[in-house]
């Protein structure tokens, strides 16, 4: 069924979701879920509109059931957090390809990626400051490098200054703003050199399905750009500035356990379950979390 032009704000997550129905099916069942409260507050009158919405619920009801032994699906706490790891995890990933100055397809469709899942994010409740912040610098991200390699420049790596303001408001459908040559943001700092073979996406520009449209004639609009911003205040992450995969130097834990990065990784996510469930008062939840991060952290074992 096409999708109404109501409701061209959330395509992109409609996508998503079925780039992951194998991939990783609650990513997809998010995906539609943030879709469907979306498209509620949208149009739920219009019959075409109620027709899609009908349909999108009968398909999140078969998802559920197939997915019911799925904790991140039974329990909002641990659906949460697997939507927000899935997110950061894309948004490192990229964030580490950046600073590298490694420049291509998959790491402009991760930055916008992740920030549509934090997008999704919203369905457990408002997003925090710092997924906020993380959201609009990965959207700006895939927006200025799309758009330098598009136009035969080579993109600068990493965090830089830009004048450029990104209204709070989201665009029509949610996609990148693509300026013109009478409304791009300027770009200040040093130009690195990047292998040719890195710094093209080649006639085609990017990806199916990262917010652009091919063709004459104004594809999805995010909101404009214009002067007065200055993006160096956004956060990244602790561990983001190690270059792509060069692992940070890690200190040894306590009792002379030498952990790996992935350890660190793991005992941040039980850590982040513990938080959530404590959100909801479930106190044996966050116990056991805290527990299992506490003898990852002194055995270096799970």
């Amino acid at each position: 069924m096409a999708l109404p032009l109501q409701f061209k704000a959330v395509q992109h997550h409609l996508r998503t979701a079925q780039e992951h129905d194998k991939r990783d099916p609650v990513v997809a069942y998010y995906c539609r879920l943030y879709a469907m409260q979306t498209g509620m507050k949208l149009d739920s009158k219009t019959p075409e509109c109620r027709k899609f919405l009908v349909k999108l619920m009968d398909q999140l009801e078969t998802m559920k059931k197939e997915l019911g032994d799925n904790e991140s699906v039974s329990q909002e706490v641990v659906g949460n957090a697997h939507i927000e790891n899935y997110a950061l995890k894309m948004f490192l990933y990229a964030d580490n390809e950046d600073r590298a100055g490694s420049f291509h397809k998959n790491m402009i469709k991760s930055f916008y990626t992740s920030s549509l899942l934090f997008d999704v994010l919203s369905v457990f409740g408002e997003l925090s400051e710092e997924n906020i912040q993380h959201r609009k610098y990965a959207r700006w991200k895939a927006t200025y490098i799309h758009t330098c390699l598009k136009e035969g420049e080579t993109p600068v790596a990493g965090p830089l200054a830009m004048e450029g303001e990104e209204d709070e408001e989201e665009g029509a459908d949610g996609g990148f703003y693509d300026p013109g040559p009478s409304s791009g943001g300027s770009f200040r700092g040093p130009q690195p050199q990047v292998p040719p073979d890195q710094g093209a996406l080649g006639p085609g520009g990017p990806a199916p399905g990262i917010g652009f449209t091919p063709g004459p004639g104004p594809g999805p609009m995010g909101p404009p750009v214009g002067p007065g911003s200055n993006y160096n205040n956004i956060h990244i992450p602790p561990g983001a500035h190690a270059p792509a995969n060069t692992p940070a130097e890690l200190p040894p834990a306590a009792g002379g356990v030498r952990l790996t990065p992935d350890d660190f990784t793991l005992a941040q996510k039980y850590c982040k379950y513990a938080g959530s469930a404590l959100q909801y008062e479930d106190t044996a939840t966050a116990v056991q979390n805290l527990q299992k991060a506490l003898r990852l952290l002194t055995s270096g074992k799970e």
